[in-house]
């Protein structure tokens, strides 16, 4: 019966979360011609489609969809549209560890090796050293990483296992170091506390007493033909469709697929420091913890662009931290492929926004957060849109200035593969990272990485070859042999996030090579 009750009772709280979601349009001040605004930047920006949720207080102030769910079809984007939210999970995570926390089932300063024993890094010290907290707070200093998930070979406790093959690039404590990998150790530590996976806890303690009836946490879960947008990758020719990418391996990392409807909740939760319908569910001291810096993030590049105008940028708990006109921004932006989002919190303003989007690597979601917090400020219109789309082009314009300069000096004209095509074909391994197959089928090279990297390689000159993927969300990358003449045989480098050097296992290959 008592379980009956607390089934009814949640019911219930979600029942009146629900009530509280009905549709809002503030027509008038402060966000007058913000949706003509949308519109205009959706185009100069070639977004498919768009959702955005700007809750006041206890209160949705504005809910909409903009746009189209695919590209040539009808179906609209509304507020129940399914986009990932990719990095924006990174605040579920740490809010569970607290509610954990909160619960004495495991605390943010104890070694990770009290909740995952098996846990090692290349060095014993830190290994021994590094706590929950350093594993939400990148800074480990275990730089990058995402081979091990996003290659989509590996599962999360092999991930886990594999990390002990990085050799750090900065010292332990040293330095900010964004880790996709150690918030998938952080989601297992959590997992391993509350006696039950990770998906299991985020919709046990999160979805189901938030309301958020509609979030998932794969895209297996995903409704056939449901209200779901396609995802899509921005190539010279316009936005080109790309399939869902399959998180679950780096789900505790980014693995959340939600709804601007439910992501409402998300806001008004943590706008409540941590009450809902009247609940507490987590700690007001845990909610100060996590908008507190943990470590100073340098204002340089793609992070000085997160934060317009800021004195301060820092990690918190799930956050990236920075103040704006007087006042702290807590947000967190999310993209993976094929989609961008923001979540972001101007806390003494009571003011909470998501900006759900379904193409990859624009900053659309974060210009119209920062478009609501200078109206809800009172400050003159920045037209943001207009700033960042200049930024990126300008950066984007410079990079390939800077391919095509460095592809031009490394170019010999004439030149050929030391030895015969068909000579390069095999498996190459390395330690960390796994296997790379090399395949040779109507005289072309071809490569494959995991589940994740299947193409083609073009020769530039010499031994190097230009991978192009056929996901195009991948982009290309240069592969290099190195080759052994008295022996006949190649070894391989990869460039894809890092150089990394992997070593043929299938005959007799070179000797041992430094892992660079």
């Amino acid at each position: 019966m008592a379980a009956i009750m607390k089934s009814a009772s949640r019911g219930i709280r979600a029942l009146a979360a629900l009530a509280i979601l009905a549709p809002a349009l503030l027509a008038g001040p402060p966000l007058k011609g913000f949706e003509t605004y949308v519109q205009a930047a959706m185009k100069a920006w070639k977004v498919p489609g768009l959702a955005i949720v700007v809750v006041q207080g206890d209160r949705i102030v504005y809910s909409r969809g903009f746009g189209v769910r695919r590209l040539g079809q009808a179906e609209p984007v509304d507020e129940r549209t399914l986009f990932a939210i990719g990095s924006a999970t990174k605040t579920f995570t740490a809010s569970l560890i607290g509610m954990l926390a909160d619960e004495g089932k495991i605390r943010l300063d104890d070694p990770a090796t009290r909740y995952l024993p098996g846990f090692q890094l290349a060095d014993p010290y830190v290994s021994a050293q590094v706590t929950v907290r350093d594993l939400l707070t990148h800074r480990t200093g275990v730089v990058g990483g995402d081979l091990l998930w996003a290659s989509g070979e590996f599962d999360r406790d092999e991930i886990v296992r594999r990390i002990r093959f990085i050799p750090p690039s900065l010292s332990f404590r040293s330095m900010f170091d964004y880790s996709n990998i150690m918030v998938i150790a952080a989601g297992q530590a959590l997992a391993a506390a509350a006696g039950k996976s990770w998906n299991a806890a985020v919709a046990e303690r999160i979805f189901s007493p938030l309301g958020m009836a509609e979030t998932i946490t794969s895209v297996r879960d995903l409704p056939r033909d449901g209200n779901a947008a396609t995802p899509y990758d921005r190539t010279e020719g316009g936005p080109s469709p790309v399939p869902w990418r399959n998180m679950d391996n780096t789900a505790a990392a980014g693995g959340i697929i939600s709804n601007v409807r439910d992501m409402a909740q998300w806001l008004r939760f943590h706008l409540r420091q941590g009450v809902f319908a009247d609940h507490p569910l987590l700690s007001k001291a845990y909610i100060k913890e996590m908008q507190s810096p943990q470590t100073i993030i340098p204002r340089e590049g793609k992070w000085a662009r997160m934060a317009p105008d800021a004195h301060f940028q820092a990690y918190g708990l799930g956050w990236i931290l920075s103040d704006y006109h007087g006042r702290l921004v807590a947000q967190h932006p999310g993209g993976i492929d094929g989609m961008s989002a923001i979540v972001g919190l101007l806390p003494e303003e009571d003011l909470g926004v998501v900006v759900l989007s379904n193409l990859n690597g624009n900053l659309l979601p974060a210009s119209l957060m920062f478009r609501v917090f200078d109206a809800t400020l009172g400050l003159p219109p920045t037209d943001w849109s207009a700033r960042n789309l200049e930024a990126v082009r300008r950066a984007e314009a410079q990079e390939k200035e800077a391919t095509e300069r460095e592809r031009t000096a490394l170019g010999v004209i004439g030149t050929g593969p030391t030895l015969d095509l068909a000579s390069y074909a095999g498996t190459y391994r390395n330690e960390a990272w796994g296997d790379a197959v090399v395949g040779f089928a109507d005289g072309k090279l071809t490569l494959r990485y995991g589940k994740e990297f299947v193409g083609e390689l073009e020769h530039v000159q010499h031994d190097l070859f230009l991978a192009r993927w056929h996901n195009p969300a991948r982009g290309t990358n240069f592969v290099n042999f190195t080759v052994d003449i008295r022996r006949q045989a190649a070894q391989c480098d990869i460039y894809l996030w890092l150089v990394a050097n992997f070593r043929r296992i299938d005959s007799g290959g070179p000797s041992d090579a430094a892992h660079r």
